[in-house]
């Protein structure tokens, strides 16, 4: 049978734009376990050693923050994602289209 190495997406990670895609794909989750991990993901990509530094955290804290049970600050997810290069953005959710508001509106009259 033929060897695999096992998949590591912080392997595919080399771009700025595609580092930014995946954690803008974790995010759209809502799911605070999967975007922490993202955040792993990426940091990997361009190195812990690096990434903590520039974060203003240890090496070790990087890993304990993004790991399996890390629950990281908010203050050190922002600092995380200016070492990362990464801004995050808000943009308002469409719960309806216009056109359904505008349908469901002319049946109530």
């Amino acid at each position: 049978m033929p060897k695999t190495a096992p998949f590591d997406a912080a392997d595919y990670l080399k771009t700025a734009t595609a580092r930014a895609e995946y954690i803008t794909a974790a995010l759209e989750t809502n799911d605070p376990a999967f975007i922490r991990d993202a955040v792993g993901v990426v940091a990997r990509s361009i190195g812990m050693s690096k990434v903590a530094k520039q974060a203003g955290v240890t090496r070790e804290g990087l890993y304990k923050a993004l790991g399996p049970t890390g629950n990281p600050e908010f203050g050190t997810v922002i600092g995380l994602m200016q070492a990362l290069q990464i801004k995050l953005s808000a943009h308002p959710v469409r719960a309806q289209s216009s056109k359904r508001v505008v349908a469901k509106h002319a049946r109530r009259r």
